[in-house]
């Protein structure tokens, strides 16, 4: 009987590494089946040229009411890092764009008035937008974001999904600066699809204009920034001091040990913003501990990281919770896998967390880069 059990364990053993085998090998194929829309892109018009005029297509915008405005939420523990950093308004406008919270495949695109997405963006408004609540300026729009399966297939009706929810995000900024003073700085941020939209949009609205002169900051986070294919298309540099303005911090974050091979595989196939694939490298590294100084600091330079508890839709600060350090791969390593929740991704993949990782030490940054940027040349 104990030989049986024995062969019962042994069986079980192959099968398992059977089937991490089979997920290693195929996983890009069985992702894709997993999320990719099988239906066809269904072209959709315009939104009306006065669409972002309503205040309903705007998540957090100045005038909506406090409480139907989530990036306007302070987290547990901000009180006593307000003491700490005698904190005064972050006196800039600031443009965020939210992250993909639409998951089915039913459709390439979330329709606005989808509730799961809704609710998820503005979760994601909440963690992510909310270092920047010292500006009374904030404001974040509702897209037709592309659904999480059109980063994961490289044809046509992908694309086409993609430039939709662009065209969205395009037509949101643009209100934005007709909404905001001409003098102003801007702070510019992003994540993920949200840093995806970024890049371009400061490629054709940011490089080589006036309003370049007017950027404080941009945090391209969660997705690369290619140094060759990207940014010089951007105009903006990378960020290499605390105190530098006018410049692009970017980071995609893992614990160790970090399996981040096949992540740098489907970047490498996508094109950067000169048509070019962007190769398995030199993407830009800043580190939000440093400021894109230093490539590495210990965890006493976390200020706070924001420890999100989602089931109650809120979370509090942590100080010296992570380290961070940017390797030769352009990869952010934050060492030992830190206790967020069940949100890490494969590999030790903290992507869900990128920013609220440096919750307070991004809202610190922010306000270091404004005040270098109104400081007389």
């Amino acid at each position: 009987m104990a030989r049986k059990f024995l062969y019962f364990i042994a069986l079980m053993i192959v099968a398992l590494l059977g089937l991490m085998l089979v997920l290693r090998i195929w996983a890009d194929d069985l992702t894709e089946l997993a999320f990719v829309p099988e239906a066809r892109f269904a072209p959709q018009p315009r939104l009306a040229g006065n669409a972002y005029e309503r205040p309903e297509m705007w998540i957090s915008r100045p005038g909506l009411p406090a409480g139907r405005d989530p990036a306007r939420w302070l987290p547990q523990g901000y009180s006593a890092l307000r003491a700490a950093s005698d904190e005064a308004p972050l006196d800039a406008a600031v443009f965020f764009v939210h992250p993909t919270s639409f998951l089915e495949k039913q459709r390439w695109n979330a329709p606005l008035d989808e509730a799961v997405s809704r609710g998820r963006a503005a979760l994601f408004v909440q963690g992510m937008a909310s270092p920047f609540n010292r500006s009374a300026d904030l404001w974040a729009p509702r897209y037709r974001q592309a659904t999480v399966g059109a980063f994961l297939t490289d044809g046509p009706q992908a694309a086409e999904a993609i430039e939709l929810a662009y065209g969205d995000v395009l037509q949101a900024f643009d209100h934005f600066l007709a909404h905001v003073a001409p003098d102003k700085p801007v702070v510019l941020a992003g994540h993920s699809q949200g840093a995806f939209h970024l890049r371009r949009l400061i490629r054709d609205r940011v490089a080589g204009k006036p309003l370049a002169r007017r950027i404080a900051v941009a945090y391209v986070v969660g997705w690369p920034v290619s140094r060759e294919h990207d940014l010089p298309a951007m105009g903006l540099p990378a960020c290499t001091a605390a105190d530098q303005p006018g410049c692009v911090m970017s980071w995609i974050s893992f614990a160790e040990p970090a399996d981040n091979a096949m992540l740098l595989k489907n970047f490498a196939r996508r094109p950067g913003l000169d048509g070019k694939p962007i190769g398995a490298g030199g993407f830009i590294c800043t580190n939000p501990l440093t400021g894109g100084g230093a490539p590495g600091a210990g965890a006493e330079a976390d200020l706070g990281t924001l420890v999100p508890d989602v089931a109650a839709k809120t979370g509090k600060l942590v100080p010296r919770m992570v380290p961070a350090r940017c390797g030769n791969d352009g990869i952010l390593s934050i060492g030992s896998p830190p206790d967020l929740g069940p949100y890490v991704l494969p590999g030790n993949n903290y992507h869900l967390y990128d920013m609220v990782l440096f919750w307070a030490n991004l809202r610190a940054d922010a306000a270091r880069r404004v005040a270098a940027w109104r400081r007389p040349e």
